[in-house]
């Protein structure tokens, strides 16, 4: 199998194949000297932190169309709405961005009876974006991904927190990028396979956070070629992804892995577990 062929199925078919978030308007609607706040959980903390991530992907993909926005990094790992409203003026309206995306929903659910009930989460999150309307920042409302990828209770309960979401960006005018329903299209694409955008059923794999990213970029505006132009600039980020916290590879190189994982029945975690406890049994052996 070629490289292109193989990154086509790893990173974009399933992302690529009748997106629900589409292009709302003609062309960026983000400029040149625009800041954009990334207000999040630990999604968007590790949409920041690694080179792969899903924010750093947004604004690398903004820079290659030509436009050069500064991102500001406003996730914190296990915030629900509660948390976000209260540290909004810090983390966001008081950096005075022209963007805030909002990617905020998983928490809320996923930690049961320490999450936040629907009609507190609408409560919470209207406030928010009303917030940041108020201080001129114009809003981009992020659907809440999955919290497993399979049809669970968890997922059931997450429908009614993003069908609020939709209605809301609606009634408030923010653009809308609708991730969940793309995940679940992509998800319905693999056809059962296991791990296609999670690592561990809610925090990206190197496929989610281009997922995300990608969803996030048509949602500003960018056209279908400007994305796909981005994607191969995003296939040669040095380090974008580690393994075994230690080594670095390209997403083009994951990519690479992630073909043999396939053919192996297994994930790349998986095969590179193995790989590294085969390197260490066999470390040990010279060391006898």
């Amino acid at each position: 199998m070629s490289m292109k062929k193989t990154m086509t199925r790893v990173i974009i078919a399933a992302v690529a194949a009748a997106p629900a978030t589409q292009a709302w308007a003609e062309g960026p609607v983000v400029k040149n000297g625009d800041l954009i706040a990334f207000m999040g959980d630990s999604i968007t903390e590790g949409g920041w932190d690694s080179p792969g991530g899903y924010v750093r992907l947004v604004i690398n993909a903004l820079e290659t169309t030509g436009i050069k926005a500064t991102p500001i990094p406003a996730g914190v790992s296990g915030h629900k709405s509660d948390d976000m409203l209260g540290r909004l003026q810090r983390d966001v309206i008081d950096k005075k961005p022209t963007w805030m995306t909002l990617s905020c929903g998983v928490n809320d659910v996923w930690h049961g009876e320490n999450g936040v009930p629907l009609p507190q989460y609408k409560t919470n999150i209207t406030a928010i974006v009303n917030k940041c309307q108020a201080a001129g920042i114009k809003v981009m409302i992020l659907t809440a991904t999955v919290i497993g990828e399979d049809e669970n209770p968890n997922n059931t309960k997450l429908a009614d927190y993003n069908d609020f979401l939709r209605s809301l960006a609606k009634e408030k005018k923010c653009l809308l990028a609708d991730l969940n329903a793309d995940m679940w299209a992509g998800l319905k694409a693999a056809k059962g396979k296991q791990s296609v955008f999670t690592c561990d059923g809610v925090h990206m794999n190197p496929e989610g956070d281009c997922l995300m990213a990608t969803g996030v970029l048509r949602a500003f505006g960018l056209s279908e070629q400007q994305i796909r132009t981005a994607r191969e600039v995003w296939m040669a980020i040095p380090d974008a992804i580690n393994l075994q916290g230690q080594q670095g590879i390209t997403l083009r190189q994951y990519g690479q892995l992630k073909a043999v994982a396939d053919k192996r029945k297994c994930s790349v975690d998986e095969m590179v577990n193995g790989a590294f406890a085969g390197a260490v049994s066999n470390l040990l052996k010279t060391a006898k």
